[in-house]
């Protein structure tokens, strides 16, 4: 194992391929490397330390270096280290599985494991075009999703995620997906064009909701399978539901035979303050797609919860789920996966996050007395702050003071004054994204407050 920090950046540069990563900022500077992780916070290679806010990648719900966690795993990987759900089962993958059904709402009670998110989204959609192939429907095989949201990278994934600029590198995609307005009510003037129903929140939201069913109305309702949605919608910066929008899509849903998918890879496993984000916002789907909090990081491991009349069809003789992955519900992944379940119970980690979520909140408010700060939304743990250029008319930056002052340059001083978060924005707009490990106090958010005043304080000045 290489130890030496010049081969190990020789290494990365040569041969590393990074995630949605522009190669060519690196220029003669350094590849970050992180090499440590303790608590709430993360080290590079240099030693310095930075104040994880965003999880990792909204994954590490209980903070780095649980030494349980690591425990358990070692402990499955003597044990069995590797056998598939191929026809076969093995106790990690049946004993999570129940873990997971006891907790998740209403009749979810088959749990059809994955290696992460994406996969999980692939999974609910090909469910949902067999399902209804099954029970006599088989035209039913389009998605509705949210304007802007995010549900992956895989082919099938992409196709239903609502980002221009993710999708438009590999079109054509799968056919078939159709969108609807998201919960954005901070532009809600700009989507509506109706200034009384952009004006109140909840009048938003039934308008929101009625236009997916307007959708299916359009699209045919025998043709529409499934909408995608997100409790709290992470793409375009923690778009939150309004009061009784969820409960209208719900009906809207029952009334065209239409299934309910809660995409809760990133609002799952405690980021909202309950186990499933759902519940936050008490409606019950068919379907649950989860993945990173699950094992918070320690291992990959994703999960897509059905409830049980999707999986009905499937007990009748010769009827099969042709469907997989080979790392799917893994041993070792799923050993952690109930430590992972066991320190939630034990330390309280939903009623922490659900005490604490006011507290979040309100320091993160006290960034509205800076001209740059538009919008603070959210819910748990999971946070938006919005940018503009004007605040009495919710202005965008121009790309060009994107590139100059809230790109690149941005993100390296919020890491330079110690704070390691998300900043992103599409078409001039830029939000300012907070998700820090679910063990985190008042001390942590003051400290994401007094980094965030000084760089917001300081790109205000180059604008």
């Amino acid at each position: 194992m290489m130890n030496d920090a010049r081969a190990l950046d020789d290494a990365a540069r040569r041969n590393l391929w990074l995630h949605f990563t522009d190669h060519s900022e690196f220029g003669d500077t350094e590849v970050p490397m992180i090499v440590r992780g303790e608590g709430a916070y993360i080290y590079d290679q240099n030693g310095r330390r930075y104040l994880d806010g965003i999880s990792g990648l909204l994954v590490t719900q209980l903070g780095h270096g649980r030494t349980e966690l690591v425990s358990a795993a070692a402990k499955q990987a003597q044990e069995l280290a590797f056998f598939p759900l191929w026809s076969f089962a093995h106790p990690t993958a049946a004993e999570l599985a129940g873990r997971i059904a006891d907790l998740a709402p209403g009749d979810l009670n088959r749990v059809f494991f994955t290696s992460g998110g994406s996969e999980a989204v692939e999974s609910a959609w090909k469910l949902a075009k067999l399902y209804f192939k099954l029970t006599g429907k088989p035209s039913k095989t389009k998605v509705i999703s949210r304007a802007g949201a995010y549900h992956g990278t895989t082919h099938g994934a992409l196709s239903i995620t609502g980002i221009p600029s993710y999708r438009q590198p590999y079109e054509p995609l799968v056919p078939g997906v159709v969108r609807a307005p998201n919960t954005d009510f901070y532009r809600s003037k700009e989507v509506t064009g109706d200034l009384a129903v952009a004006a109140d929140e909840e009048a938003f939201g039934r308008w929101a909701a009625e236009e997916v069913g307007r959708l299916i109305e359009r699209e045919g309702p025998d043709t529409v399978a499934a909408v995608f949605v997100e409790p709290v919608q992470n793409s375009g910066g923690c778009l939150t539901p309004p009061a009784g929008y969820f409960a209208r899509l719900r009906e809207i849903c029952d009334t065209y035979d239409v299934l309910l998918v809660s995409d809760e890879v990133i609002c799952g496993y405690g980021r909202l303050g309950t186990m499933f984000g759902c519940e936050k916002f008490g409606y019950v789907p068919d379907i649950i797609t989860s993945a990173k909090g699950l094992t918070s990081g320690y291992s990959p491991i994703g999960a897509m919860i059905a409830s049980d009349r999707l999986f009905e069809p499937f007990t009748r003789d010769g009827t099969i789920f042709t469907h997989g992955y080979t790392f799917g519900g893994h041993p070792v992944s799923a050993a952690v996966a109930l430590a992972n379940l066991d320190i939630f119970e034990r330390e309280g980690i939903l009623e922490h996050v659900t005490a604490n979520e006011p507290v979040f909140r309100g320091i993160l408010e006290r960034l509205y007395d800076l001209p740059i700060v538009g919008d603070v939304r959210g819910a748990g743990y999971f946070y938006g702050v919005e940018l503009v250029k004007d605040k009495e008319k919710r202005s965008v930056f121009t790309p060009e003071e994107c590139d100059t002052v809230l790109g690149g340059r941005f993100s390296r001083a919020l890491l330079d004054a110690g704070l390691y978060c998300r900043t992103a924005g599409d078409q001039g707009d830029r939000v300012v994204q907070l998700a820090p490990p679910l063990i985190c106090g008042e001390e942590h958010f003051e400290e994401i407050e007094g980094a965030l005043r000084t760089v917001l304080t300081e790109a205000w000045k180059m604008l």
